[in-house]
């Protein structure tokens, strides 16, 4: 008889997110430990716990999720939660800090519902943030050739010199620095897709701007927070016309987004072995379209 559904919820804040823990019990987990203030020096007994307890028969019904507002310290406590696994004695994991990989999954493949990625020339403005070098990479994997904006042109550049390396094959991906509407004109001047993933309640493009890329098909506004991120697209937008441009806006990307979380959980306990990040996380987002 298969044991109850266990997922072990490793927080990085001091109070464990009650958004994850609501997603994990909409998707079928039994039970919900949740852990709040994790980190790679105090994470090895947790993991031990998850590893030992179940016979090998038995361990596919235990996972871990690793979230948290900092995904960089997420990041850090995912490396060592597997250097804690060795041979088969292991457990499935997921990394989705501050909704990082489902937000980023659900974004890409809407763009791709409205434009063929691989033929396509896409900016992700505010691409240095942990939303945007994923929506960066996953754009870059699909063949399309990217621009990744910052403030800062040295951040940028780090983050495509990172992508080039680790993706061989790929798209190509070109750093830029926008500082302003006019930097923003600039940069869209030959785009078909732009992805805004800036800093909640910051205006990246105004009205007149998106008027006037005669080139741009797709419009996508991951900012939630007043103002929009980009002028004339709303938040509820789900593949929306502003003009001649398909828009959507948070809300709209979150039902896929919401799919994305709830179908990887579902996957974690298909075998001890998983390991959903963001590409892995991207390829269930794919599915669900």
């Amino acid at each position: 008889m298969p044991l109850p559904k266990l997922l072990i919820q490793l927080d990085v804040d001091e109070h464990p997110s009650s958004f994850d823990g609501v997603v994990a019990y909409d998707s079928g987990v039994d039970h919900l430990l949740r852990y709040a203030s994790v980190t790679a020096d105090n994470v090895t007994s947790l993991v031990h716990g998850a590893m030992f307890t179940r016979g090998s028969d038995q361990l596919r019904n235990t996972a871990i999720f690793v979230g948290g507002s900092n995904v960089t310290a997420a990041e850090q406590l995912m490396k060592k939660v597997h250097e804690c696994f060795f041979g088969p004695v292991r457990v499935s994991t997921m990394l989705d800090a501050n909704g990082c990989n489902t937000t980023a999954a659900a974004a890409v493949v809407c763009a791709a519902r409205e434009v063929k990625l691989d033929a396509a020339t896409a900016v992700v403005l505010g691409a240095t943030g942990p939303v945007g070098q994923r929506v960066t990479r996953m754009l870059a994997r699909e063949g399309a050739k990217v621009r990744a904006t910052s403030r800062s042109i040295q951040r940028a550049s780090e983050v495509c010199d990172s992508i080039n390396a680790s993706c061989l094959g790929c798209g190509s991906v070109e750093p830029d620095q926008v500082n302003g509407i006019d930097d923003a004109r600039r940069v869209l001047r030959e785009a078909t897709i732009v992805v805004a993933c800036g800093a909640a309640g910051t205006q990246l493009i105004d009205k007149q701007t998106l008027a006037n890329c005669d080139q741009l098909k797709v419009a996508i506004d991951l900012n939630a927070v007043p103002p929009a991120g980009i002028e004339g697209v709303e938040v509820t937008h789900q593949s929306a016309r502003v003009g001649e441009v398909v828009t959507y806006g948070a809300i709209g990307v979150g039902g896929l987004k919401m799919k994305t979380h709830r179908a990887a959980i579902k996957a974690l306990f298909e075998s001890n072995e998983k390991v959903l990040d963001d590409q892995q996380i991207y390829e269930i987002a794919k599915q669900l379209g």
